[in-house]
């Protein structure tokens, strides 16, 4: 397939998460995980003028922000996260402040909120902490008193996190505490407990498919939030990957409100927390063995892909795992993920540098786990314009 260069990102996966609302109708999109600053020591950026039009191209509802990992201090970029939301259009922006337990975090949080911020970020990987840190429990404390959102750093490295972060569920039940990226240091076990404790929620920047079916299936869905990480992520295009779980497993029309902005309007706007029922637990359905193939080639190549690794050797077995026959169950969505390839290559060639290049690998990975959720139907007549091995024109 030939494409004109500026492919955009953005317009290409447009209709994947336009099936999505199509399935869900009525969906509102409200972003629990966003960034803004400059001096993140990762080297990734964003601007409030470049989130905010992010969300407005989403037709988000809003989305709670928070500064970058700044090395030298947060007081100046709570500042200027507070400020940005006081200018973003139509409350647009719910501003957090990120606070460090190691530098006297209590006052500065205390400030920034009565300032105007509405909820804190901490994040112990970047800043070396465990939530038994003698500086998180006042920080805790303090959202409890005021009936305020915690948001957690949740992913890998982070020791005996959904332990402390139980406990303190329990000790300050007006603090709701958000575990960020599903949860997935400890989603292991953390979501027996997650029923009985209406306080502690997930959200869902991350893109592992195991862990968003873990998510989607084992937490009450009431206690999960819809959450992009941008600019890591993107508030529409994760939609397009991450909302097909909810779909695949069958959850109800409320409950994917809920998850899509629901929850996270009454908590941007102080109100109780609102219980959708009970997680739908563990589904028994045999798996598709060929579009499992494709799923297994297509996550290692975007393991790889982020770690700078070539992904070309697994992305050529993915193409092969796609050479189905044309009768074979589910043929469209290995016609459909074929397509994605296509997409992915394409843009990868004009922009090798751009790091969102592997939502396509992402939402094709996802689309082998989720067959039961339609493809957009103008990306079906791509099967009969992309090469095929001969083994597979034959068959």
């Amino acid at each position: 397939m030939v494409r004109m260069p500026g492919m955009n990102l953005f317009e290409a996966l447009r209709p994947w998460t336009e099936v999505v609302f199509e399935q869900a109708p009525g969906l509102e999109l409200f972003d629990a995980h966003t960034h803004v600053g400059q001096n993140d020591p990762d080297g990734m950026k964003q601007t409030p003028e470049e989130l905010v039009s992010s969300l407005q191209a989403a037709g988000a509802r809003g989305a709670f922000t928070f500064p970058f990992h700044e090395p030298h201090g947060y007081r100046a970029a709570n500042d200027a996260v507070i400020e940005a939301a006081r200018r973003a259009p139509d409350g647009l922006l719910v501003p957090f402040c990120r606070v460090d337990p190691h530098d006297d975090p209590l006052p500065e949080a205390q400030r920034a909120l009565d300032a105007g911020a509405r909820g804190i970020k901490l994040h112990p990987r970047a800043e070396q902490f465990t939530l038994a840190h003698p500086g998180v429990k006042p920080l805790i404390a303090l959202a409890d008193e005021r009936s305020l959102p915690v948001l957690i750093h949740a992913g890998r490295g982070i020791p005996a996190l959904a332990l402390h972060a139980i406990q303190l569920a329990e000790d300050f039940p007006n603090a709701k505490l958000i575990l960020a990226h599903a949860g997935t240091s400890d989603l292991s076990w953390i979501w027996r407990a997650a029923a009985d404790l209406p306080n502690l929620l997930f959200d869902t920047a991350w893109w592992i498919p195991a862990d968003l079916e873990a998510l989607f299936s084992l937490v009450p869905p009431g206690q999960i939030v819809f959450a992009s990480d941008a600019p890591y992520g993107n508030t529409f295009l994760s939609a397009s990957f991450q909302l097909r779980w909810a779909l695949q497993l069958g959850l109800s029309a409320d409950q994917i409100s809920s998850i899509a902005g629901g929850q996270s309007l009454r908590i941007a706007a102080g109100e109780p927390l609102q219980p959708v029922g009970p997680a739908i637990g563990e589904r028994e359905k045999a798996p598709h063995l060929l579009l499992e193939r494709v799923a297994f080639f297509l996550l290692f190549s975007a393991m790889g892909s982020m770690r700078g690794v070539d992904p070309t050797e697994m992305l050529a077995l993915a193409r092969l795992a796609c050479d189905v026959p044309d009768e074979i169950d589910d043929a469209p969505v290995f016609a459909a993920i074929r397509g994605l390839l296509d997409d992915y290559e394409a843009y990868a060639a004009e922009h090798p540098d751009e790091r969102r290049r592997i939502t396509f690998l992402i939402l094709a990975a996802t689309v082998a786990r989720t067959p039961d959720v339609p493809v957009p139907p103008g990306v079906l007549n791509r099967r009969d314009s992309a090469p095929r091995s001969a083994a597979a024109r034959s068959a």
